[in-house]
């Protein structure tokens, strides 16, 4: 069977999953973990691609997971008030402990985190890290330098791979190697990727270091504007991300099979490196604010054919 015929075959497949996820949305009652796949769906929709591609005892946990990320990382999103957004973390900090004292609050995400709790032994401290990340962005939204970057994404990004390897019980020292740099580099791409949203709201993720030393105009970014300072900074923050993306890659052979699943996001942050480069790192560019039609096949290859990179 040929590539082309195999790739339509797996698009496909993982359509149906989506679209068996979509009629799970117009339930009027949901259940805990079909709220958090939907939660999940709305607001990450790669990493909910990601999740379908799971072993089926996995996937619910995934879920859940992902599903508690999204109720910390949207807190921003919806407050205009820095004092309401720290309150609204600090109920998901009393959650998690609430949750690992077995008295979850009547909240879907914490009903279903407690339940899978009973399944797999996840480590506190990760969920901990993942408030943390979002206590510490909330507070001081700019960050100084590439180091400040790859140190939020280690929190707000590792700690997913983390929790998702105690979910496999996978314990090695090579996997976590390959987990953090994947998640550094996941981190870096996404603050990114956000440029364009967060300049809408005058606002910049840019280190300030950077911003000094190639003297970028700020209020061309809040006007949507490319630039050749800009594009240098870009230049600089993606090849820091594809430095640990490609230490995650020197590591492949040393990651169990069975686990390269949980990886798959390395797909995703290694094809938009590839299309910032193309489009010579011109954030603004219309074509990378498109949404990736071909993702759940190129996800699903990757699968099948069981390969990281």
């Amino acid at each position: 069977m040929s590539c082309y015929l195999l790739m339509c075959k797996s698009l496909q497949c993982l359509n149906k999953n989506v679209q068996k996820c979509s009629r799970l949305m117009s339930t009027i009652k949901q259940s805990p973990s079909e709220y958090c796949l939907n939660l999940v769906r709305k607001h990450d929709y790669e990493g909910f691609l990601c999740n379908l591609l799971l072993k089926n005892d996995i996937r619910s946990t995934a879920f859940a997971i992902r599903a508690f990320n999204v109720e910390i990382a949207t807190v921003e999103d919806q407050v205009q008030d820095k004092r309401n957004g720290l309150m609204r973390l600090k109920f998901w900090d009393d959650t998690i402990n609430n949750i690992y004292n077995n008295l979850p609050p009547k909240t879907p995400t914490a009903l279903e985190l407690h339940r899978i709790l009973q399944r797999h032994k996840l480590s506190k401290h990760y969920f901990k890290r993942l408030i943390d990340a979002r206590y510490s962005k909330l507070e001081n939204p700019r960050f100084t330098d590439l180091s400040a970057i790859e140190k939020y994404a280690e929190n707000a990004f590792s700690s997913i791979f983390y929790l998702l390897l105690e979910a496999y019980e996978t314990k090695d020292l090579n996997v976590d190697h390959f987990a953090s740099h994947l998640g550094k580099a996941c981190g870096i791409i996404t603050l990114i990727r956000a440029i364009p949203y967060y300049a809408q709201k005058n606002d910049v993720t840019l280190p300030i270091d950077l911003i000094e030393k190639y003297k970028v105009s700020v209020k061309t970014i809040f006007r949507g504007e490319s630039s050749q300072e800009l594009k240098e900074v870009l230049f600089q923050m993606s090849s820091c991300a594809n430095t640990h993306l490609q230490k995650a890659r020197s590591l492949k052979d040393k990651v169990p099979k069975a686990n390269n699943t949980i990886f798959l996001p390395y797909v995703i942050v290694e094809d938009y490196l590839e299309k910032l480069r193309q489009f010579d790192f011109d954030i603004f560019h219309q074509k990378l604010q498109r949404k990736e039609n071909l993702l759940p096949a190129k996800l699903y290859w990757r699968k099948m054919i069981n390969k990281l990179c």
